[in-house]
């Protein structure tokens, strides 16, 4: 009931109270009553001024003779009659009324029962209203999808094309169950989206649900565990029974590792509730009882956590792996959100995804957007490629901070940090090309250099390997040759940091070291469940994990090596690249290239300390995976 009926219910119970006091005393509005003592009557009798009395037990109403009306209380007075008859007064009689109880006397004596029973009523009204109700914290929270607004078809998801033909098969199976049937085929029982995010699992269930033409329901993981015991698992039948009642239906379940992690992991036996809450999902997929034209579809970015029961086959029979766009994928993901923006001619986006490696659909959209965003900042009526060159080096680099404040010897420092780091780049035949160098601080870097490979690749060779870390290590090694060890700064930290990382991972899992040879150690230490790790095996002995640490030191003082014998040889085109950065602050990996190999400077470009309207070269980039070193 709401507040509109109450107010309602309100008024009319007013008005008949009303309604009632007016029938029952209507001579109340014709006017007062003049109430008088016993003697004064008696006086008004014996002047003659009484014409008629109404006498109702020891009340007596009368007139008086110029017609006004008057009330009074007579004791027992057994000589009042007489008295009246003598002086002509016309005299009626009536028993007592029995005084009836008023309506609104009714109600407040009924109140408190009248309040139990509306309360029950309510309660009652909802229980009986489904998931929603005050007692229907069993009910499932699963939502019918209703597509008519906004509706997403598999037209509008791009770049997972293997993944869109195995969900366009379960869609095709819905809508013509006996092309498979004949040939002995089973409709499979649930379809698992597995992937990292941002890469349209849930798009890709939104445009299932606007193609199937069958019933859509949505629930999120997370809804089915309460803090009451059992409801998790009372939700899951109550969710399955509406599927039945919809046969056949759809049911996404977004973000399932909520309910669907592995059961007995971590202290104590882990959640209770939770644990139940997936008994009961693994019995409704593939138990006794059988669930036909019910398919699940689930989404998740941790598959290692899932209990292995969830994913054999009869349950999810069906794992589509939702990846990173190639690019081409990510070419027609651009031109799916450039559709929404007004874009000019000179803006190719190939070229655009050649320079987003990596990127996801959601990073994609992000870009497109950040370019739409830059244009209108600028009041421009079209988006074009300066302002996607800009977007991208915000997205990867993070946002220009000018105004920051620093003094000319930082300056000078940050400058051959990242000239050291470009010229070690520049002479490594394994890194990847230059995309850009800067000493404009971006996000928490005072600059950075940043790479991008000439293709996709998906395993990197120990040269490759080797060469990042000469390359992490040329900006540490540049402050040292030209300003000496003791003028050294911290802002090697995070390259000393990624080298650290790079060269742990090539010894203890790529078996990248010569003298530990192909073994990988060290198994459990990205345990998920703390009840694992603290159970844990050690997997190698005091002597060897001496000699991983020893291998880790060799390989990153080697880069240590030759970045500083690579610097030491190039010392004039350090100097020279580093003035560069000081007067022109950004430059491209054609510009530093002109510059070391041709001594062509850059041109149509002006000194950004006097003009600081120009925000940057912004040139066209190629290759693939950012690389960025600061």
């Amino acid at each position: 009931m709401n507040f509109k009926n109450l107010v309602m219910w309100g008024i009319i119970v007013l008005l008949t109270v009303g309604l009632y006091n007016m029938f029952k005393n209507p001579q109340g509005s014709m006017g007062v009553k003049n109430n008088i003592i016993f003697s004064e009557f008696l006086k008004e009798v014996d002047d003659g001024r009484v014409v008629q009395v109404e006498i109702q037990g020891k009340n007596i109403n009368g007139v008086f003779s110029n017609g006004k009306t008057f009330t009074t209380y007579a004791p027992e007075d057994p000589n009042l009659i007489k008295k009246l008859s003598d002086k002509g007064v016309s005299i009626s009689a009536s028993p007592i009324e029995e005084k009836m109880p008023s309506l609104l006397g009714i109600l407040l004596s009924w109140f408190p029962m009248l309040l139990l029973i509306a309360v029950w009523i309510f309660f009652m009204r909802q229980m009986q209203g489904g998931k929603g109700g005050a007692m229907g914290f069993g009910r499932s929270k699963a939502k019918m999808m209703n597509e008519l607004k906004g509706k997403v078809t598999f037209n509008d998801v791009a770049g997972v094309e293997e993944a869109k033909e195995e969900v366009e098969e379960v869609v095709e199976f819905l809508k013509d169950p006996r092309k498979f049937s004949r040939l002995g085929g089973k409709i499979p029982r649930g379809c698992l989206l597995v992937g990292p995010p941002g890469t349209g699992k849930t798009l890709l269930a939104r445009a299932i649900a606007g193609e199937a033409g069958v019933p859509f329901f949505t629930i999120s993981g997370s809804d089915f565990v309460e803090m009451f015991v059992g409801v998790g698992a009372s939700r899951v039948r109550d969710m399955f029974e509406q599927g039945k009642k919809h046969s056949p239906c759809i049911i996404f379940i977004d973000e399932i590792d909520a309910v669907g992690r592995s059961r007995g992991a971590g202290l104590g036996g882990g959640n209770d509730e939770r644990e139940q809450t997936l008994n009961q999902l693994l019995v409704e997929m593939d138990g006794f009882d059988t669930n036909e034209g019910v398919i699940i579809i689930a989404a998740t970015n941790r598959p290692d956590v899932l209990d292995p029961a969830l994913l054999r086959p009869g349950r999810f029979d069906r794992q589509v792996v939702v990846s990173n766009p190639d690019i081409l994928g990510r070419e027609k993901i651009l031109k799916v959100h450039a559709k929404k923006i007004s874009m000019a001619a000179d803006v190719n986006l190939r070229t655009v995804a050649r320079g987003t490696p990596g990127f996801s659909g959601a990073d994609l959209a992000n870009l497109v957007n950040e370019a739409a965003l830059l244009a209108a900042r600028k009041n421009k009526r079209i988006v074009t490629n300066q302002e996607f060159e800009e977007a991208k080096d915000k997205v990867m680099m993070g946002a220009e901070r000018r105004s920051m404040v620093m003094s000319e010897e930082e300056k000078k420092l940050t400058a051959y940090h990242e000239a050291g780091h470009a010229i070690v780049t520049i002479n490594e035949k394994a890194a990847y090309p230059i995309h850009k160098a800067t000493i404009i601080p971006r996000g928490r870097a005072l600059g950075m250099v940043m790479q991008l490979p000439e293709r996709d690749e998906v395993s990197q060779t120990r040269e490759q390997l080797h060469a990042q870390m000469a390359i992490a290590m040329g900006g540490r090694v540049a402050e040292e040759i030209i300003f000496g060890e003791d003028k050294v700064t911290t802002g090697a930290a995070s390259d000393i940091e990624q080298a650290t990382k790079r060269a742990r991972a090539m010894v203890m899992r790529a078996g990248l070291s010569k003298e530990l040879g192909p073994v990988a150690y060290g198994e459990n230490e990205e345990e998920v469940f703390l009840g694992r790790s603290v159970a844990r095996q050690q997997n190698m002995s005091e002597e060897t994990a001496k000699k991983v640490d020893s291998e880790i030191r060799k390989i990153v003082d080697k880069g240590y090596e030759r970045a500083r014998k690579l610097l030491n040889e190039k010392i004039e085109d350090l100097h020279k690249l580093a003035k560069a950065l000081l007067i022109y602050e950004t430059l491209t990996g054609s510009e530093i290239e002109d510059l070391i190999n041709k001594n062509i400077y850059p041109k149509n470009k002006e000194d950004l300390k006097v003009e600081e309207d120009d925000q940057g070269s912004a040139l066209g980039s190629i290759g693939l995976k950012p690389k960025i070193v600061h």
